[in-house]
């Protein structure tokens, strides 16, 4: 999917890291109270329709729908913050890594149009697609975005560097009138988190080693990384080498660091075909095998598209399924 750019974190989202306080600061005032936190309005909106006023992951104020139809979301995690809240958009990219939707959410849109790559919109498509409402996740090429509100005033950004998904999700639950269902689902999911977690025995409260495997070597995530992060609602641990705070990932490391990605289990994710290729490859060299997780047969392949990503609620609940059948097999 997106070639230039296959992991996010370290580019744009790492050169913006100085508005991650600010976009946090905001969601959490647009996106924590009741809905009658925004202003609304009689005018504004399409054939006098009602609009309201929210506030997006940047602090510009935009207004919005009180009920929007033709929601286009940029995102997979936009996508998948929708689709938890029983909205389906009009227009959608395809998935992180990905020339087709993400496959965990893709019988849930098999007739919604595909209106370009992720962060990459094709404009008449988006024009085509007539949304009352776009979701811009972390677009930050002010270009595009000036476009887009030609199309349509209700163009959000709704992801800040740091924000992790509930802020976001929240954000966008705000801005389609449905906060109070995105706290049920956000509440679901820390409660089933928890139990899932003590049910793992002996293996409650190991040590889970989270890494995306690129064509010159592994990266390890960090601990407020999406993937991290459940496994730590889980009540599970992270590598004392990959306690660090933060939400993005190492450079790639080389075989003499190979050491940092281990654990009691490792989770290998890759997102392109030469990354694929790459892990193939060392999975057949002395250093990799001498790893104690590998050695114990604790080594878990997972979908880089959804372990790799900013994540949502949909996607929580497959790195909590993918984490619990690994350790209860154990």
């Amino acid at each position: 999917m997106t070639l230039l750019n296959p992991f996010r974190p370290t580019t744009a989202r790492r050169a913006a890291r100085t508005l991650a306080a600010l976009g946090a600061a905001v969601l959490l005032v647009s996106g924590c109270g009741s809905d009658s936190d925004s202003d609304a309005s009689d005018g504004g909106g399409k054939d006098g329709a009602k609009t309201r006023t929210v506030k997006d992951a940047t602090g510009r104020p935009v207004e919005v729908p009180v009920a929007p139809k033709r929601i286009v979301t940029l995102t997979q995690e936009d996508l998948d913050a929708v689709l938890a809240l029983d909205v389906e958009p009009v227009g959608i990219t395809n998935g992180q890594g990905l020339s087709e939707p993400p496959e965990y959410l893709a019988d849930k849109v098999k007739d919604v149009e595909v209106v370009g790559n992720l962060l990459q919109p094709v404009m008449d498509k988006v024009i085509k697609a007539k949304p009352d409402l776009i979701l811009a996740g972390d677009m930050q090429d002010e270009q595009v975005l000036k476009q887009l509100r030609e199309i349509t005033p209700a163009t959000l950004v709704t992801m800040a560097p740091a924000d992790d998904w509930k802020l976001s999700f929240r954000g966008v639950a705000n801005a389609v009138n449905k906060l109070d269902q995105a706290n049920k689902v956000i509440s679901d999911y820390e409660a089933d988190a928890k139990a899932a977690g003590a049910k793992l025995g002996a293996d409650k409260g190991a040590e889970v080693s989270i890494v995306r495997w690129n064509p010159d070597g592994p990266s390890w995530m960090e601990k407020k990384q999406f993937a991290s992060g459940v496994a730590l609602d889980m009540g599970l641990k992270r590598p004392k080498a990959q306690n660090k705070d933060g939400n993005a990932h190492t450079p790639p490391l080389s075989l003499e660091k190979i050491n940092e990605i281990d654990g009691d289990w490792l989770f290998l994710s890759t997102l392109t075909s030469d990354g694929e290729k790459a892990l193939k490859d060392v999975q057949e060299k002395p250093a990799y095998k001498e790893l104690t997780a590998v050695k114990e047969g604790h080594a878990v392949t997972v979908d880089g598209s959804v372990w790799s990503t900013r994540g949502g609620p949909l996607a929580s609940r497959v790195v909590m399924e993918d984490i619990t059948k690994a350790l209860t097999k154990s």
